[in-house]
């Protein structure tokens, strides 16, 4: 028998797919457990294998296109076997998941009914002039002047017409005539803009980025703080420490050992908004944005307060690797506690970013700088750093963000913290 294959989802927030590639054609043998296409969903590319013995009878998708998960998107079963019936009937439990809004019975009728059945009228106009009581005289009067007699009003016997009702209805102040409306102005053809342009289909990374970013900026109520940083000593340690051990680390991997021992210190901002709670976490996850060409995409090290600065240096060097060529799995993108976002290397002094929901904060990293400072009543040259720090007010106070701050400060001006 053969068996529909659908859009599978391949994470907790995937609502749709595209299929990037198909490793089977129509006609190929396929097994239960072997590669049969690469989707990509709003997080990375993933190897997609078939729970079906059989033959690939039917593919419903073509690669590039993008269908919402469930959506049929190959048949597996029998060389020859007729399988129109099972899509027939995808299709039809599809339509019967979502039934038509159908108007109530009186709004259909109003809708079909012709305009002059459905307008309101007076009697007399529904009836015609022929039917309305009027004398001789007051008919002959009205159909001169040309006046309805369905606008007259009779004081005869029983409401009838009679001259005196026309001559009264002739004195009454008739309405100001409708001023003609000033027609607007034919548009004006503009030229048309020179140049070329091209439009980039959106990839569904990209759509996930946007949606969720959108949502954190106008749900979460954003709120920073920044401060300034001496980094003359960590510049110094550093150096000893490229001397001590062949892994390369960077300063941002500095940064990620301080923010997650700062953040043992300060657990109320290793939290998360939860709705109806605050969840305040005693492990940290911190998140590294790393910047790929489809966007920004968030790696996770996990329980970074208990690893060293090797650990950390080699595991945000291998989970960027993955970001770049797009093979980071769901599980590697997820259950972050706090991140970190740092734009020091392009040359960015200091920017704010949004929050990672569902974290309460995140630390936004700049650049290395020289400052001349007044020391001891003389000027010299340091270098410093500055941080700022995006909270959620729902979670996060000021004087709480500041405090975190000072211990961030306070471990990154003393490197020696780091490992004592």
């Amino acid at each position: 028998m053969a068996n529909v294959v659908h859009m599978p989802a391949l994470s907790d927030t995937m609502e749709e797919g595209t299929l990037v590639a198909w490793h089977k054609k129509v006609g190929d043998s396929v097994e239960s457990g072997e590669l049969l296409a690469e989707i990509e969903t709003d997080k990375a590319v993933m190897e997609f294998q078939s729970f079906f013995d059989g033959v690939l009878l039917h593919i419903g998708v073509n690669e590039g296109e993008s269908v919402p998960v469930d959506a049929v998107i190959a048949v597996i079963g029998q060389e020859g076997e007729d399988y129109q019936s099972l899509l027939d009937g995808a299709a039809s439990d599809a339509g019967a998941a979502e039934p038509a809004e159908t108007p109530a019975p009186e709004v259909l009728e109003a809708v079909e009914a012709p305009l002059s059945e459905a307008a309101p009228t007076t009697a007399a106009t529904a009836s015609g002039d022929d039917r309305i009581k009027a004398s001789p005289l007051a008919k002959a009067m009205a159909k001169e002047e040309g006046i309805d007699l369905g606008q007259v009003k009779g004081t005869g016997d029983d409401g009838r017409i009679v001259k005196r009702d026309i001559e009264a209805y002739l004195k009454q102040p008739k309405p100001a005539a409708p001023q003609p409306v000033a027609q607007p102005a034919a548009p004006v053809a503009l030229p048309e803009p020179e140049g070329q342009y091209e439009d980039t289909k959106v990839s569904q990374m990209r759509k996930t980025i946007a949606r969720r970013l959108s949502q954190s900026k106008y749900t979460a109520p954003h709120f920073y703080l920044t401060m300034e940083i001496n980094m003359d000593k960590l510049i110094a340690a550093r150096q000893q420490i490229k001397q001590l051990t062949e892994t390369k680390i960077s300063f941002n991997d500095f940064v990620v050992k301080a923010a997650a021992k700062a953040l043992q210190a300060h657990p109320n901002i290793n939290a998360a908004w939860m709705g109806d709670a605050i969840r305040t976490y005693s492990y940290v996850n911190m998140g590294v944005a790393v910047a790929i060409d489809e966007g920004l995409v968030v790696p996770v090290v996990r329980n970074a307060d208990a690893k060293s600065l090797s650990q950390i240096a080699t595991e945000i060097r291998e989970l960027a690797g993955k970001a770049r060529d797009r093979k980071l799995t769901p599980d590697e993108m997820s259950g972050n506690t706090f991140t970190i976002s740092n734009l020091g290397m392009f040359g960015i002094d200091e920017f704010t970013a949004i929050i990672n929901s569902p974290d309460a904060c995140i630390l936004a990293v700049g650049a290395i700088q020289p400052k001349l400072v007044l020391s001891d009543g003389a000027v010299k040259e340091t270098q410093v750093m500055k941080v700022t720090l995006s909270c959620d007010h729902r979670v996060v106070d000021g004087a709480s963000g500041a405090k975190f701050l000072q211990t961030l400060k306070s471990i990154l001006e003393e490197p020696m913290r780091l490992i004592i």
